[in-house]
């Protein structure tokens, strides 16, 4: 069931918005795909949220978003073999991101590599549409994401992808930071800086594959890059920065799901309206927190 259709059940038949926290989140909770979607979209922003601030901090960005427009080109030829987009988004997005580790390993030349393999990959995503010939329903969710149409195999899925990534990022957790804020002292130190690229664009590649059900290809930056951009102007320190973009991830997650619900709107758009909000306010805050920081900086020093 398509999320317009989705929209349309839960406006004909919940109850309006009703400012009893209690009886809302029952009347929510009601709909197994209300659930499903909280489910789902819960281990996407943990994941999304904890692979962003090394994103950020690799100024990886631009990859994160690259490799959800290249899995579009799998997701669109999986269609066209007859079996699910999810397993042609994320053969796509691995491939790519090992591609993308493996070549470009300094900053600079990575943007290139990456330009030239989006290059490709989109050319075969309009031959697969071309080859299609019937409306490829599922492939397009994916541009905008259709997390109300999850269901409980996709959960489970989506949980055990979750916890693989989690669980590669821990284990590279040390020299991954160490790579991330000097490649060049690391590589001297001994750190295999290639192979950990490579780690890390595939862990990229399945994050970027889990956040696509939610938020889709084109609003990729809602969930991996925003909340951890808006945590790192906060704090320098890893673990907190991670945290607090984690934390960030599932409030957007959670209140763009609950917005969705009493309104016809796409989740997505609520999602990516919160976080851009949010980072928008963070921005335009900037000169009022130095201000604050630099007036109690003064008065520590008076007193003293």
């Amino acid at each position: 069931m398509g999320e317009l259709a989705i929209f349309t059940t839960v406006t004909n038949t919940s109850p309006p918005f009703s400012w009893n926290l209690f009886d809302d989140l029952a009347s929510m909770f009601h709909y197994e795909f209300m659930v499903h979607a909280f489910q789902a979209g819960t281990i996407v922003a943990v994941v999304a949220g904890a692979i962003g601030y090394f994103v950020v901090l690799r100024a990886s960005a631009f990859a994160a978003h690259a490799l959800s427009h290249i899995g579009f080109a799998g997701a669109t030829g999986a269609v066209v073999l007859g079996i699910s987009p999810v397993f042609g988004l994320l053969a796509f997005t691995l491939a790519s991101g090992v591609t993308i580790g493996a070549l470009g390993n300094r900053l600079r030349g990575r943007d290139v590599t990456i330009g030239i393999v989006l290059a490709w990959t989109l050319g075969l995503g309009v031959l697969f549409i071309s080859l299609y010939r019937g409306y490829a329903t599922e492939a397009y969710a994916l541009l905008f994401g259709e997390i109300l149409g999850i269901s409980v195999s996709d959960v489970a899925i989506t949980l055990g992808a979750g916890l693989v990534t989690v669980a590669a990022l821990i284990a590279v957790y040390r020299p991954l930071l160490f790579s991330s804020v000097d490649e060049e002292l690391a590589s001297a130190k001994g750190v295999p800086v290639t192979a950990l690229s490579i780690v890390f664009m595939a862990i990229l590649a399945v994050a970027v594959t889990e956040a696509v059900q939610v938020v889709g290809v084109l609003l990729i930056f809602a969930l991996i890059v925003t909340p951890a951009a808006i945590a790192v102007r906060f704090t320098s320190r890893p673990m907190v920065a991670i945290a607090t973009g984690i934390g960030l991830a599932l409030a957007f997650t959670w209140a763009g799901l609950t917005i969705a619900y009493y309104s016809p709107h796409p989740v997505s758009f609520f999602i990516t309206s919160l976080a851009f909000a949010t980072y928008v306010a963070v921005r335009l805050s900037e000169p009022i927190r130095r201000s604050l920081a630099t007036r109690a900086a003064a008065s520590a020093v008076t007193r003293t």
